[in-house]
């Protein structure tokens, strides 16, 4: 062996960096021992043991000490799937971006350009919002200039009026790209003011989207608000409750009369329908809608919740509560049925301050549709604005209830911008209030600030200045003085947190365009820790029978240095993802016990060398030297195809995909070095030693020696029942397709576990009741786990819909619990996950998914060719890739909706078909580069012998491979979780089918293209 001492240095260098790497994650593990232990499950007195020594030496390794945290910083991180948090992918506003730089331009042609390019992006197009403006301001106006729109105070120096589009245009890019860089920026430090431990922040190829990764997060809602808050600060003068009261009456009736209006116009609509229905013969009106069908759709009127306490000051001497069902109160009284107006019930005199009313959360859209429709005719004055607040009102408990107020904001500008905004803003921290103790927010200003902030309080002494920030009222203290210092406070029944959130935001500064949350993936802590339950127990089988296997097949010793040289892989990915601070996933744990499978194949390939050599009557130590000399080749062709794979998974996915591509890659890697360079060390010691080493037990000496199966003959049968089953694929996905999940078609996912199971068909119904539409409820691996899947208002952004969805599912599913319990009792027992996939980001997932997997035909085919300088070994290995996918495809589609597990088409089925392909090119690649070696070794041997011989030698190898792999496999399956069952599910088929089609297709297909490109080339010559 060449370069031992070289390749022994290399090999104690990679342990010691591996040992050093991985000794921060045993110091992190035993001090969380020692807090739990000193805790005795006390979970907020073990968060303080271990908040204390956050910053303490913990970790002495002599040339350098490491306190706590840099020790969490440096172990291996566990990602949200396994430790439960929150995964999202925010989308930053460039349609904000450019408005902003037109300084808002009510330019007509510019706003339907802006319009006519959302409506191409929505189409799916590939260009970026940037581009689908410019085309459609040409295509609206071809004469219009777009520097006429664009030179403002703040471009004067890069536009003039002479600018041609296409400039304008880089400068929109160009400023574009800094605001998003700079929101970038403004959310990682927003991040790490947050304190979260080992968060991921990852700006991704499309420039304007942003990836965040944040372990252990708990508290969803914050950390939305937090991420999407632009923290546009604004102080606002406002409207007395007084001067507005009677406008809410009036506006009462105006909405009352809309309302009427529109059940009119619906109701001639429906009886128009009637007609035109009775007026269908009869032999067509069986395939039209009942008419009582059709008049209770459009007749129906909303039921209110039941609420009754606003009757009292409704102001009518001639309806009483008695007479009135809760559906006629808001037939009656639209906007106070739903509005409850500040104001004495006793004798209706109006409160002061400059809150309107309150409301129920799940009221407040209603209402702003209502006060618009009261606005457009003017009941208002044209300078009012109506913000809700941003906490809601507190109980007499000083907890949370579901009731928010309405500020009346009064807009004096003519440009409508508040009379200060928070760039004034300087500093920004959290302190106490010494009269209460409630914590509030004290932020300093620079000098324009200072004077502005002066002479705006002096102007409203006795009167309310709403803090406003991204729309929603913080805080509206009554201004007792005026205020000449330049720091000031906010406060609002502030907790700690919400308190520190906002000074964070304050300081961090604003961001230039909204952020919208487009995606969103969150694990419960107690489903991340069965996660990892589930992921290590399929680890650990696998890996004991893939140890025994070998151990079984190859012999005690030879098999003990293949699993010697496992353990070793599985010692280096940990090290290598410890030091390159990758995060381990649920899929990047089923890419390790992947990479268990497949490393073997490896040390299956040498060992079936050797064992050739020796029976070709060489000794042992020549044996073990041309057996690793003769491998190397289909070792490097198959690993180097897999790592195609891997490579176009890791570029092209994300999530999920990357977490599982991240893992395969470095297994590929670290097993290649295990299994030819760490093997050949153990064996050169043997040898040295003069140890006995075998190769084969008294069970597997003989094992496929006298096996001679005429697979080319067979190939027209083997075609047959490869059409058939393709076809009856085809034919499955042509009838009834495949079951897409939200990341092809958006929408949301809900995982809920109950204490006992409740039926999936109560939970549907409840759910349609409150969402007007049927989500897709099913049982979700334990009986009363279930996943609820909706599309309802996935084309509405902010945190707002979020939470008002959450609070929705909580209300429908509340009956159906056997006990009292509130909505932060239930979320914290029974939510598990929640999944959500916004319909721009799932048009580009379904091209980057349809993209990637053609890719990796394409690479596969070039890399075939190249390395065998044949088109027909490229074409051959592609039809069984093809004939693989096609299979996967329709048992995917026969399936679903019969087995007991999800089988979604999703980013992770991707990923699945993606690892077939590696998988299958794998085996095909290991046969003909057999059958390139017996076509040397035997020239003018016939080349059917030649690829029967071929295919017969490498069955043991065949068999050894797909056994383990398909074993491991069987292994996650059955003991990794629901979550990756379906993804397991694609992979076992994958390998069935991917070593029938490199025995019975690829091959195959080979022999017939080389056969008839002889034909024609003798067919060629005889005519000459």
């Amino acid at each position: 062996m060449r370069n031992k001492g070289a390749i022994l240095t290399l090999a104690i260098a990679l342990t010691l960096v591996c040992l050093y790497q991985l000794s921060f994650t045993w110091v992190a593990v035993g001090i969380r021992k020692d807090a739990g232990e000193f805790a005795k499950g006390n979970q907020e007195k073990e968060e303080k043991y271990l908040d204390s020594i956050l910053n303490e030496d913990v970790y002495n390794i002599l040339i350098n000490e490491f306190t706590f945290r840099e020790v969490q910083e440096r172990e291996i991180n566990f990602g949200l799937d396994l430790k439960g948090g929150m995964n999202v992918i925010l989308e930053i506003s460039t349609v904000d971006v450019i408005r902003s730089l037109a300084n808002y331009s009510t330019d007509s042609t510019f706003n339907s350009a802006i319009a006519l390019a959302k409506k191409k992006q929505k189409e799916t197009s590939n260009k970026d919002f940037i581009a689908l403006f410019g085309e459609s301001f040409n295509e609206i106006d071809p004469d219009a200039r777009l520097a006429a729109i664009f030179t403002t105070q703040e471009l004067r120096d890069r536009i003039n009026y002479d600018t041609p589009n296409e400039e304008v245009l880089k400068v929109i890019r160009d400023e574009a790209e800094g605001a998003i860089d700079n929101a970038f920026n403004i959310i990682r430090t927003r991040i790490d003011q947050f304190g979260v431990t080992q968060p991921q922040i990852q700006q991704l190829e499309t420039k304007d989207r942003i990836l965040v990764d944040l372990p252990g997060v708990k508290n969803r809602e914050r950390v939305r608000k937090l991420l999407q808050g632009t923290a546009n600060l604004e102080f606002w003068e406002t409207y007395e409750n007084a001067e507005l009261i009677r406008n809410l009456y009036t506006a009462d009736e105006v909405v009352r009369e809309y309302l009427e209006t529109q059940k009119e116009l619906k109701k001639e609509e429906a009886e128009e329908s009637v007609s035109a229905i009775e007026a269908v013969p009869k032999e067509d009106a069986t395939e039209k809608e009942p008419v009582s069908e059709l008049l209770s759709e459009d007749l129906a009127e909303e039921e209110d919740d039941g609420e009754q306490t606003l009757l009292e000051q409704i102001q009518s001497d001639t309806v009483t509560s008695d007479s009135l069902t809760p559906a006629g109160i808001e037939n009656a009284y639209p906007l106070l049925s739903i509005l409850n107006p500040m104001q004495d019930p006793q004798n209706r005199q109006p409160y002061p301050g400059a809150v309107l009313g309150t409301a129920h959360f799940k009221d407040t859209t209603k209402i702003n549709f209502y006060l618009k429709i009261a606005k457009e005719k003017n009941i208002f004055p044209r300078e009012a604005r109506f913000y809700w607040s941003a906490l809601p009102i507190m109980d007499e408990n000083n907890r949370p209830t579901d009731r928010f107020r309405l500020y009346a904001i009064k807009v004096k500008s003519r440009d409508g911008q508040p009379p200060l905004d928070g760039d004034v803003i300087v500093s920004a921290r959290i302190d106490y209030d010494p009269a209460t103790g409630e914590p509030m927010v004290l932020m300093g200003m620079d000098s324009e600030g200072t004077t502005k902030w002066a002479h705006i309080t002096k102007e409203n002494i006795g009167k309310v200045i709403c803090v406003v920030m991204d729309q929603r009222v913080y805080s509206g203290p009554v201004v007792n003085q005026e205020i000449t210092g330049g720091n000031s406070q906010i406060t609002g029944s502030f907790t700690v947190a919400e308190a520190q959130d906002l000074a964070n935001l304050l300081k961090s500064g604003k961001l230039p365009a909204p952020a919208t949350i487009i995606q969103e993936n969150v694990v419960g802590p107690s489903l991340g820790h069965k996660a990892i339950n589930d992921g290590f127990k399929s680890f650990i089988i696998a890996f004991i029978i893939v140890l025994f296997y070998m151990i079984f097949y190859y012999s005690r010793r030879a098999g003990l240095v293949a699993d010697i040289a496992l353990v070793a892989n599985m010692f280096f990915i940990a090290g290598v993802l410890a030091s390159l601070t990758a995060s381990l996933t649920l899929p990047g744990i089923a890419g390790i016990v992947l990479t268990i499978g497949m490393s073997v194949d490896a040390n299956v390939l040498i060992y079936e060398r050797i064992r050739e050599e020796l029976e070709a009557g060489k000794g042992v130590r020549m044996a073990i030297s041309d057996g690793y000399k003769n491998a190397y080749s289909a070792i490097i062709d198959a690993n180097l195809t897999t790592l195609i794979t891997a490579i176009i998974l890791f570029l092209f996915g994300t999530g999920p995909i990357k977490g599982f591509a991240t893992t395969l890659w470095i297994g590929i890697c670290t097993s290649l070095f295990s299994a030819i360079f760490v093997t050949r060390l153990i064996f050169e010691s043997f040898l040295k030693r003069n140890k006995e080493i075998t190769f084969s037990t008294v069970l597997t000496r003989n094992a496929f020696k006298k096996v001679n199966i005429n697979f080319i003959d067979k190939r027209k049968i083997a075609y047959i029942i490869s059409i058939a089953v393709v076809v009856v694929g085809i034919g499955s996905l042509i009838v009834r397709g495949l079951d897409p999940g939200v990341d092809f078609t958006g929408g949301r996912n809900y995982i809920i576990k109950f204490k006992e199971p409740v039926p999936t068909y109560d939970i549907t119904d409840a759910l349609t009741e409150k969402f007007g539409q049927t989500p897709k409820v099913i049982i979700f691996g334990e009986e009363e786990q279930v996943r609820i899947t909706t599309r309802y208002k996935i084309d509405e952004e902010g945190s707002e819909v979020d939470d008002e969805i959450q609070r929705l599912i909580f209300e429908a599913v509340q009956p159906l619990i056997n006990e009292d319990i509130d909505y932060n009792t239930f979320y914290d027992q029974y939510w598990q996950s929640n999944q959500k996939v916004g319909p721009t980001i799932a048009d580009d997932i379904k091209r980057q998914a349809g993209f990637a997997i053609f890719l990796a035909l394409v690479f596969m085919f070039l890399y075939i060719l190249l390395r065998f300088r044949n088109w027909q070994y490229g074409l051959g290995a592609v039809a069984a890739l093809i004939h693989d996918v096609l299979i996967v495809l329709g048992v995917f589609s026969l399936l679903y909706g019969l087995m007991p597990f999800s089988l979604e088409i999703d980013q992770s089925f991707v990923a699945a078909i993606l690892t077939v392909v590696g998988y299958s090119i794998n085996d095909t690649v290991v046969i003909f580069d057999r059958i390139r070696e017996y076509i040397h070794l035997y020239p003018k041997r016939d080349r059917k012998e030649i690829m029967n011989m071929a295919l017969n030698s490498t069955l043991s190898r065949t068999f050894s491979t797909s056994f383990s792999t398909f074993i491991v496999l069987l292994a996650i399956f059955v003991f990794g979780g629901e979550v990756i069952r379906g993804f397991v599910f694609a992979l076992l088929i994958g390998v069935v089918v991917g070593t029938y089609s490199s025995l019975f297709v690829a091959t195959p297909v080979v022999f017939d293209s080389t056969k008839k490109s002889e034909e024609k080339v003798n067919k060629g010559l005889k005519r000459k």
